[in-house]
Formats: C-alpha cells, sequence, structure tokens
C-alpha cells in the first residue's frame, strides 16, 4: 500500500496532455516498465495514436475490470510537480486520475504475488485492469475501443464519486456542430454582407435559451460551447462558422425531438458528431457486496459525464467510485485525500478477496 503514493507522485511527474503526445508515450512506457518488472502480462491496444494497457485473463473475460486514465487537462509545468501537503496530493491529474492509475497497478502486483505463492497464474486473477489516454477528450478511442475486446461481470470506474458516494447514473453525452454560411461576395463592407460568425454567435445565444438550470441538484441538461472558429485571417467578414457544442443530457430528454426542435430555430446546419447513452447502473451482486463491505458508503448520481457512458453501450454492469479530492480536478489547486487514497484500497482489497472465494455470483 506504501507504494502508492510514491507511484502517484512519478505518474504525475509526466505532463501527460493531448498537447503533448509524446508525454502521453512516455507515461504509457513508465507503466509498461512496471508491468515488465513484476512480470505482469498485458496487452498494449493502440487505437489511432491513443495507447491503451489492458491486463486481463488469456479468454478476454474477467469477472471485474477496474478501470482509469492517465490524460489530464492542459496545465502549465508548475503543475506537474507534486506536492504532498496536509494528508493531500497536489498536482494535475492526483484526483483525476493517477491515484487511480498507482492504486490499481499496486492491487494488481499485490494479487498476482498471491496467486503465485499458490501455484496458480495471472489468468486466475479475479480481476483485470484497463488504463486508457483519451478520456478527457471523449474516450472514444481508448474504452469505447478497448471494452470491445473485453468480456466483464462488473466494471469499476475510478474516475469520480467518493468513499462515501458510489455513483450508479450519470448523464449521456451529445456532441453537435454548428454550421453557419454567410453572404459577403468578397465585400469589404460588412453593412453589404451576412457575417457566418455573428450568425453563429446569435444561434448560440438562442441555444442557451434551451438550458435553463432550473432542476435541484443539477439534474438537467446542460450545454458547454467548447470550439468557435471561422477560419479568417484577416480582415475579412467571414463567409463560414463552425461549432462545437458537448450537451449533457438525463433520461427526461428526448433528444431526438430537441435536436429537430434547433435544426426548425436556429441559422446554422446542426449536425450530429456522436452521442453516447446515460450510465445508469441498476441492481448488481457485485455493488451489493461492495455496499456490504464499505458500511458508510451509499449510492447516489453526479452531473458529469466520463468512460462509464460506454459501459452501458456494451450491457457491461458498472459503478463510478473513487478517492476523496474535495471536487478539485481540472482546477488550479487539484488534490487528492491521501487517507481516502488508503481507505479505498482497504476497501477493494477486501472485495477483491472476497471475489477470489467466490463470495458473488452474477
Amino acid at each position: 500500500m506504501e507504494q502508492i503514493i510514491p507511484l502517484t507522485k512519478d505518474l504525475i511527474r509526466f505532463k501527460s496532455m493531448h498537447s503533448k503526445p509524446v508525454e502521453i508515450r512516455r507515461c504509457v512506457t513508465f507503466i509498461e516498465n512496471f508491468l515488465k518488472t513484476h512480470e505482469i502480462e498485458y496487452r498494449l491496444l493502440d487505437h489511432p495514436k491513443v495507447p491503451s494497457i489492458l491486463v486481463v485473463p488469456s479468454s478476454g473475460f474477467v469477472p471485474v475490470l477496474l478501470m482509469s486514465h492517465i490524460d489530464v487537462v492542459d496545465s502549465p509545468d508548475e503543475r506537474f510537480v507534486p506536492v504532498e501537503k496536509d494528508q493531500r496530493l497536489y498536482g494535475r491529474g492526483s484526483l483525476d486520475d493517477k491515484y487511480a492509475v498507482a492504486l490499481s497497478l499496486v492491487l494488481l502486483k499485490k494479487h498476482l504475488k498471491r496467486l503465485r505463492k499458490q501455484g496458480k497464474r495471472s489468468d486466475d486473477l479475479p480481476f483485470g485492469i484497463l488504463i486508457t489516454s483519451d478520456e478527457e477528450i471523449g474516450g472514444f478511442n481508448g474504452a469505447k475501443k478497448a471494452l470491445q475486446k473485453i468480456k466483464t461481470d462488473f466494471c469499476i470506474v475510478l474516475d469520480g464519486g467518493s468513499i462515501e458516494k458510489i455513483v450508479v447514473k450519470e448523464k449521456g453525452l451529445l456532441r453537435l456542430k454548428l454550421i453557419s454560411r454567410g453572404k459577403t461576395d468578397d465585400d469589404p463592407r460588412p453593412w453589404h454582407t451576412e457575417n457566418a460568425l455573428e450568425k453563429l454567435v446569435d444561434d448560440y445565444i438562442k441555444i442557451r435559451t434551451y438550458f435553463v438550470r432550473s432542476v435541484p441538484a443539477h439534474w438537467h441538461r446542460a450545454v458547454n460551447i467548447s470550439r468557435i472558429e471561422s477560419g479568417n485571417r484577416d480582415h475579412r467578414v467571414p463567409k463560414y462558422a463552425e461549432a462545437m457544442l458537448d450537451i449533457r443530457y438525463t433520461e427526461n430528454d428526448n433528444m431526438e425531438a430537441f435536436i429537430a426542435k434547433m435544426q426548425k430555430e436556429l441559422h446554422s446546419t446542426v449536425v450530429m458528431e456522436t452521442i453516447t447513452p446515460i450510465f445508469d447502473e441498476g441492481p448488481s451482486s457485485y455493488l451489493d457486496l461492495l455496499l456490504a463491505i464499505s458500511k458508510n458508503t451509499a449510492v447516489g448520481f453526479e452531473d458529469g459525464s466520463n468512460d462509464a457512458r460506454f459501459l452501458s453501450e456494451y450491457g457491461i454492469k458498472g459503478i463510478i467510485w473513487g478517492a476523496d479530492g474535495d471536487q478539485s480536478q481540472h482546477s488550479e489547486t487539484e488534490h487528492v485525500n491521501v487517507e481516502s487514497i488508503y481507505t479505498l484500497y482497504h476497501i477493494l482489497n477486501a472485495f477483491i478477496d472476497q471475489l477470489a472465494i467466490g463470495a458473488t455470483t452474477v
């Protein structure tokens, strides 16, 4: 257990942002070296330049899968220097999600060592791990593709919640592109033209009226405009402009009708890029076992969205859970509470021990 914090610090030092793909590769290589050092068999999956590390039995089936990720949001260099202070570990990725990678690796090492003492192999492990590297940009070439190769009864996504709350429901994610076209004929006089960018801004103002925040606990649809551009490099009136929208929705939303409404009311053309379903766990004997072990933990929901949404696509039961970090992910003071990592480790270790003796059935 004592290895988790030093290992997390090592992982934080990698600037594994998508603006620095070489750093993501270096971080993956570091994890590979850890696995090789401890003679742990693994697979390196590499879907369109997105490396993922998978440790499951050769059959491809594992009862329980622990999933985490190494990629982080962009940050200045100083945030990649881990600092431990007042029982907190600070640094980019400390909470989201490198402590979880370290914890998963240490659990894997410990339980494989136990099996080897019993004359067994890695194929006898009751759990496996999946570490991806594109969660922060959607997970479409990481978790989405890796989960196609895995058969599992239950997945614990170590990327949310807290010691006292296991997340069993999260919003779905819809990604839309708005395309606006103007009329300029290269006329430099704006009063003789239709500015594509202005029309796009008008549309976004209209869109925001669709997202009134009136529901308790933020359980309502929400929108984020993640990119807007016109392609212009000079003073000319834009002929073309586009914007990307990320829309998180709930089971109370009819997204087909919602898109139709946008297409009818907006100037821009609405193009659906991707849609992923709501994550909704439902009953599970594995969840029951975890709750029996962790007496102070209850189930709840969060208004965010992460790679757990792909579980629903493949019919995999699962939860979102993790250490405490005061919801500091992506912030200037991102941190994870050290004691909560140890608590999570003990709970998961006891859970895996119970799996090893067949304490639960699907």
